[in-house]
């Protein structure tokens, strides 16, 4: 089994979605003792946004890229490869602002690339990701869970289910900001939503 933990809080350290995230990859590798791990930290790391000179980068044929427009490609190119090679992605997400990380929307942006890990069809889209299994080791300060304001888990499900990776499990670690209690109990949920995605 191969796993690609991505961790996408913009902490190098302390960061509980890298907590949860980090809880879910000991689980596999517990259950799996078999396992490659590739561990990606985008903000050790970050990955470049997508401007309008790296879509244009894109949208340039192969042969007639300059230096420059072949290293960016390059480096999104790494990022897929890791993607097509992994059987499990964990990803950490923190929530910041409601919604999902900049660092994350980046390396979202540059994973789904047409003809390569998503097509076309006269049908509609196809996602080229098949069999492949997906944890999200949630983090937030307030609890969310199930309500209006939660927008990350619709848009998770979307882009990643676009892709074709529809066996996606959600570990929640919720009201992390609210007291020490509040936050024992997070992690408690978090630990509770494994084991059940585990069942």
């Amino acid at each position: 089994m191969n796993i690609l933990q991505i961790n996408a809080s913009a902490r190098r350290e302390g960061a509980n979605s890298t907590r949860v995230a980090n809880s879910v990859v000991a689980r596999l590798q517990a259950e799996n003792p078999a396992t490659t791990l590739t561990l990606r930290d985008l903000a050790s790391k970050p990955h470049p946004v997508l401007d309008e000179s790296a879509l244009g980068t894109l949208f340039t044929p192969a042969e007639k890229r300059s230096a420059d427009q072949i290293a960016r490609v390059a480096l999104d190119d790494k990022l897929i490869a890791e993607l097509q090679a992994a059987d499990v992605i964990v990803l950490g997400v923190p929530m910041y602002n409601f919604g999902v990380p900049v660092q994350l929307k980046n390396w979202i942006d540059a994973i789904a690339r047409n003809g390569v890990t998503f097509r076309y069809t006269e049908t509609g889209p196809q996602g080229l990701l098949t069999g492949k299994t997906v944890y999200v080791a949630l983090a937030r300060g307030g609890r969310y869970r199930g309500t209006a304001a939660d927008s990350q888990v619709p848009y998770l499900k979307t882009v990643l289910g676009f892709l074709d990776m529809t066996d996606v499990h959600f570990i929640y670690a919720e009201g992390l900001n609210m007291g020490p209690e509040a936050a024992e109990q997070g992690f408690a949920q978090a630990a509770a939503d494994l084991a059940a995605a585990f069942a």
